[in-house]
């Protein structure tokens, strides 16, 4: 089986839960080698998770372009990688900077892409990948029909799963291209955390919308996330009216969420935020109004007060957890 390569999001010398998921899904396909940029002192860690999940290969390259310049330096290894190990596939996660870097490689291997895939599996001429299309009323398969296939795919697309592998390290100097420079990082402001796992990365997200009424309402939602071990999403609604934070809204315009578990607390269903949660696993509503669209998507709904149901269910899990 030919490579296939996995661009490996890591922070701290820490391999984010995507890349494992993308590790798991590349023993589909052909043979898993990570792909570990810029990593530095923690390369060496990185490269032994890898080597923990599957990668039979890990390439590794280290140089001050990947962290004070954007996107090219990354797409200059990736696709000199992929060129000299003759891949049969690049998947990357799929994420804002994730899709560019794929797009990029795509159109520098003169190969076609498929972005936002929720599943892969090994078909004839090649990966078939998954897909939810038109705000995820519909799934389709796509296969890349000319070049390397090169596929992002949503975080929580499958769980990981260790499969230890030789993990044989190659370092690779990079030919960094005139465009490598072209745009400069000039300061970062680290995230305050919440404590709360990364929104779409997260195996359950607890989401709030218009029916919490207020900013305080939302007070409910958190108990729960933090009850169950939750990421905290919310609506358009629940956004513009400034009652949360931008970052956590799901929908077409926010955040695309694919978690094992979605409660939508308060949330009518219409398509726009639907379209950013419709491929979780299993999907449960709490909502007063028996004819809330949400209730055509969900596995499970609850026709109630939110404020009544949710303190319950926290008090619940709390005690089965106590």
């Amino acid at each position: 089986m030919g490579e296939v390569l996995v661009l490996v999001d890591h922070v701290d010398g820490r391999i984010r839960k995507p890349a494992l998921e993308l590790l798991t899904l590349a023993r589909r396909i052909g043979e898993p080698a990570a792909v570990v940029l810029g990593a530095g002192e923690g390369a060496a860690a990185v490269a032994a998770k890898a080597a923990e999940y599957g990668a039979v290969t890990v390439y590794t390259a280290d140089a001050p372009e990947f962290a004070e310049y954007l996107i090219v330096p990354k797409v200059d290894a990736l696709t000199q990688i992929a060129r000299a190990a003759d891949a049969v596939a690049v998947l990357v996660t799929s994420s804002g900077e994730g899709k560019e870097i794929a797009a990029r490689v795509a159109l520098r291997l003169g190969s076609g892409v498929i972005t936002d895939a929720v599943d892969l599996r090994a078909g004839e001429g090649g990966p078939v990948a998954t897909q939810s299309v038109f705000a995820a009323s519909f799934q389709v398969d796509s296969r890349v029909s000319r070049g390397v296939p090169v596929i992002t795919v949503k975080p929580n697309a499958t769980g990981p799963e260790a499969a230890p592998a030789a993990g044989a390290v190659q370092a690779v100097v990079v030919e960094f291209s005139a465009g490598a420079r072209g745009t400069k990082v000039v300061s970062r402001t680290a995230r305050v955390s919440s404590g709360r796992p990364e929104l779409t990365e997260a195996a359950i997200v607890v989401s709030g919308g218009r029916g919490v009424g207020a900013a305080e309402g939302f007070g409910v939602v958190e108990e729960l996330a933090d009850a169950l071990g939750a990421a905290v999403g919310a609506s358009r609604a629940a956004v513009d009216a400034g009652w949360y934070p931008h970052t956590n809204q799901v929908g077409q315009t926010g955040k695309q969420v694919s978690p094992q578990l979605y409660i939508a607390n308060g949330i009518s269903g219409a398509i726009q935020h639907r379209a950013g949660m419709q491929t979780s696993k299993t999907i449960v509503a709490v909502n007063k109004d028996p004819e809330a669209p949400i209730f055509d998507l969900v596995d499970f709904g609850v026709v109630g007060d939110l404020f009544q149901v949710l303190p319950q269910l926290t008090t619940e899990i709390k005690a089965r957890k106590g």
